[in-house]
């Protein structure tokens, strides 16, 4: 059986998020799970914690082993931090890592901004859920956009996400790393003013960047995410092209 694809999805978003990605890596018969981290997704109800945020790809990753390859594990902005954090922690058991748009070290005076602006959203009576959908459907091209808001939009997360975010060190963590990691981020990604360090940190990687992309990349270009997750899924696991 080929090796699994683990997807894990950004803030506020879900599995739903990689729906073309699933599409395709089921059409070309390699087993793919998109799952939804704490406080995403079908877990809306729960609270988001990094342990528990980590424990769900641990989870997915024991999952995956059962067929008896490395999986491949692909994380996208949040998920691409946690990613990096959990591969780190577990040496050995992916056969290699797709890291998008997260190549940006987070900031005390960034996420303590963003946390000041999150408090304000939160007071609109729908906490702030029209204008995510309204940025969303305005920035991203359909079917993309019904795709990111698809499995519901998690809206209570924000300050446990963002006081999380500040715990990692994504650079020294990715020194520590000996599998293969593949940086993808959009061309016009604001979230990527640290890519070349992170390559550099990195000791078996490569970065693909996306005419065109913005941050949601794997949504806004989505066949272009999708050839270079493949790629970097061929080369970690030596599938056939």
């Amino acid at each position: 059986m080929p090796a699994p694809v683990i997807l894990v999805h950004g803030l506020r978003t879900s599995a739903t998020l990689f729906r073309a990605q699933v599409q395709e890596l089921t059409r070309l018969g390699i087993p793919a799970d998109a799952i939804d981290l704490p406080g995403h997704g079908r877990r809306l109800e729960e609270r988001f914690t990094l342990d528990a945020a980590l424990t769900s790809i641990d989870d997915a990753v024991t999952r995956a082993e059962a067929s008896g390859s490395k999986p491949y594990l692909v994380g996208f902005s949040l998920g691409g931090y946690l990613a990096i954090e959990w591969v780190a922690r577990n040496p050995g058991r992916v056969a290699g890592l797709l890291a998008a748009a997260c190549a940006t070290v987070p900031h005390p005076v960034v996420m303590h901004t963003w946390r000041g602006i999150a408090k304000v959203i939160h007071r609109f009576p729908d906490r702030g859920r029209a204008l995510n959908d309204f940025a969303v459907r305005l920035l991203v091209p359909e079917p993309g956009a019904t795709d990111v808001i698809a499995g519901g939009v998690a809206l209570e997360v924000m300050d446990d996400v963002l006081l999380s975010l500040l715990t990692l060190r994504p650079v020294e963590r990715l020194r520590e790393i000996e599998e293969p990691v593949l940086f993808v981020n959009g061309k016009l990604d604001h979230v990527r003013a640290h890519a070349r360090r992170y390559l550099a940190a990195t000791r078996n990687a490569r970065l693909v960047t996306i005419p065109g992309a913005s941050h949601m990349v794997s949504v806004v270009r989505p066949v272009q995410f999708t050839e270079a997750l493949l790629e970097g899924y061929r080369e970690a696991t030596g599938a056939p092209a």
